[in-house]
């Protein structure tokens, strides 16, 4: 009976969150906005001092602890269409109890305005191809995401794919941080507070998080 307790508290402290950031691999993607989910994965393991160290799954994988949970962070390298190869490969072996609430995917949406953040527990993929590469590996929906907007091109016509592999305008670079930075605590409240807390916060007018978010910016530091 003993050992029987040892082995589930074995496999609960292995019990691991992951999070995916989507992008496509190498420079030429690097700065583009399509790429920002990279970008968000990155600001996060940098908070928590989680390295993409290791090569993994078809990606680049870290490792670490936030607020004394494990957590698995996750770039896949296989191309934004094949980004399910890789996550799907990650669940495979990592020790994710049920992907449906272990799961958080980062990507880019053209359907917000710059910087907009959006958590959902899943509906599809909304016209996103890494999403949906995802979903058709997985083989059903359930996962969180959180989406950050990248606008539209505004006052021409450009078809959507050639704006998303454009880089940000010089003047939301200067903002870019400032909303990554906001990602990131989105991230830690899905992690702390749960999903669906998460939602009521960040899926507001992002002044109204702001303002919360000074009230409480040293809870996990």
């Amino acid at each position: 009976m003993a050992k029987r307790r040892r082995a589930r508290r074995r496999k609960r402290s292995r019990a691991l969150k992951l999070i995916v950031g989507l992008g496509n691999p190498g420079r030429r993607y690097a700065g583009t906005r399509h790429n920002v989910g990279f970008r968000v994965v990155e600001r996060f393991g940098e908070r928590h001092r989680i390295a993409l160290s290791s090569r993994k799954f078809g990606g680049r994988f870290g490792r670490g602890d936030v607020g004394g949970i494990e957590v698995g962070i996750l770039e896949p390298e296989t191309f934004m269409n094949l980004s399910g190869e890789c996550v799907a490969e990650a669940l495979r072996y990592l020790p994710v109890d049920d992907w449906k609430k272990d799961l958080v995917v980062v990507s880019d949406d053209v359907d917000l305005p710059f910087g907009r953040l959006r958590l959902r527990p899943g509906g599809g993929a909304g016209g996103h191809k890494g999403l949906r590469d995802i979903l058709e590996h997985l083989g059903g929906d359930g996962f969180a995401r959180l989406r950050f907007g990248v606008g539209r091109p505004a006052g021409v016509r450009m078809d959507t794919a050639d704006f998303v592999l454009q880089g940000f305008s010089e003047a939301e670079e200067t903002l870019l941080a400032a909303r990554l930075e906001e990602a990131a605590d989105a991230l830690d409240a899905v992690l702390i507070d749960g999903l669906n807390q998460a939602m009521n916060r960040y899926n507001r007018d992002i002044e109204i998080v702001r303002e919360k978010n000074e009230e409480d910016q040293n809870k996990l530091r």
